[in-house]
């Protein structure tokens, strides 16, 4: 039976739902979304029950670089935009392209369970203000994000003061006449210390491993848009990168930061200069890993230990997606195996959407797959020799598109990609479904 004849179930509203639905509405697939919000834009609503933002977040790529190719952000958009700029793009997002009218709003997805092998249909049930739900699709397309559900270490010992996650931080007023401790020193930790040293009594922030950091702008313009224009081996790209960030960044090891001991690449860098301008000013103290808590204070791996009021978690998100159950998404490890992060081996009904990584990927690269995805559904519809040909080629195995990296052994870095390794994989499924090859 062909599992492409019928509607989809499209969980999620947020960028990459809204990706999902431009262009299945574009190959003629029939689908219904699925939003537990009011409105589009996933996490990057603030007001959102599930929302992960915070009153100061920003972009950490520039907006040229992570914008839609066929929806530009307007000029007047900041070059690192806020998180309010980013909401209001894609509300302007769903307008231009008449996406609300396919969405089930505040309809919270509490199942999805197939009706037999692949083909046969799934049954998808939520809940809304009027009640249970349930109806059958032809298959479902999950993109409900990666950045959601927190994963909150397991402290050894007691702690007498606040233990949040950086999932339930919105406003720096929070750290007032607190001294803090932030743990985990990613774009997300780095930033929320920043605003801890402002708004908080004192601030150190505890690491684990180290980071290599990236400025947000050179030479006046955003890091991001330089380079990129000739396609250099690893080996070399990481040699004049690297020789850059010494020039630019300098030395963190001699504010106190440790030295990362993987190279450059092989996990996500840090966009933000202030964090180490403060530790460079003294404002912020980098501390080693936690060793054990006790009352308020907390004991580090190298001996030290100091007292805080506050500990603040930004250790993280997993994937989640509780509604299904984890085999039938062929869920290994840390992360499903799906044929580039979005396709199941056996199964053309079920396809998970954005469960991937990749400096400097932009929403444009997670628009891709979701047209891959698209053209495939409705190849597999027309009995195209190309549609057969990725049918196959899935069918053989887990493929990620690493690029041959050595990414850490993380939760975290289960789904990262090489972006030039992955663009060119998913860009020639396009083409070759009938699609154009990338700009």
């Amino acid at each position: 039976m062909t599992a492409t004849r019928g509607r989809f179930a499209l969980i999620g509203a947020g960028p990459m739902g809204l990706a999902a639905a431009k262009v299945l509405g574009e190959q003629g697939v029939d689908y219904q979304g699925f939003e537990l919000h009011s409105d589009v834009g996933g996490l990057w609503d603030i007001e959102g029950a599930h929302s992960t933002m915070y009153e100061s977040a920003h972009l950490i790529s520039s907006k040229r670089m992570t914008e839609f190719t066929d929806f530009p952000m307007r000029e007047e958009v900041a070059e690192y935009p806020s998180h309010r700029e980013m909401a209001q793009y894609f509300r302007d997002f769903a307008d231009h392209f008449d996406i609300r009218r396919h969405y089930r709003f505040n309809a919270e997805v509490t199942k999805v369970e197939p009706l037999g092998g692949d083909g046969e249909g799934w049954r998808v049930s939520w809940r809304d203000s009027e009640g249970e739900h349930s109806e059958i699709y032809a298959g479902v397309l999950i993109a409900n994000g990666t950045l959601s559900e927190p994963n909150m270490p397991d402290f050894p010992g007691q702690f007498d003061g606040e233990l949040i996650h950086s999932s339930a931080y919105r406003d720096p007023s929070q750290f007032t006449g607190k001294r803090v401790l932030v743990v985990g020193a990613g774009n997300s930790g780095c930033d929320i210390a920043v605003d801890a040293i402002h708004h908080g009594k004192s601030c150190d922030l505890s690491m684990r491993r180290g980071y290599y950091f990236v400025p947000k702008y050179v030479f006046g313009k955003p890091a991001d848009t330089l380079g990129g224009a000739i396609k250099l081996p690893m080996w070399l790209k990481r040699k004049i990168d690297g020789a850059l960030l010494k020039w630019f960044v300098g030395d963190p090891q001699k504010y106190g930061f440790p030295k990362p001991d993987y190279k450059l690449y092989e996990s996500h860098p840090i966009v933000n200069s202030l964090v180490l301008f403060h530790a460079g000013h003294g404002d912020l103290k980098v501390r080693a890993d936690i060793e054990r808590l006790d009352g308020k204070t907390v004991h580090f791996k190298d001996g030290a230990r100091a007292e805080y009021d506050m500990i603040l978690a930004a250790t993280g998100y997993k994937l989640h997606y509780p509604f299904i159950a984890p085999e039938l998404l062929n869920w290994q490890g840390d992360a499903p195996h799906l044929y580039l992060n979005a396709m199941h081996p056996k199964r053309d009904d079920l396809f998970v959407l954005g469960m991937l990584e990749a400096s400097g990927l932009g929403w444009q690269g997670r628009h891709e797959q979701a047209e891959m995805v698209a053209r495939y559904i409705r190849g597999l519809r027309e009995g195209s020799e190309a549609a057969k040909r990725l049918q196959a080629k899935k069918a053989e195995g887990f493929e990620r598109a690493t690029g041959g990296m050595a990414y850490l052994k993380l939760a975290r870095m289960a789904y990262y990609v090489d972006k030039a390794t992955y663009r060119k994989a998913v860009t020639g499924w396009i083409k070759a479904l009938g699609g154009k090859a990338p700009a």
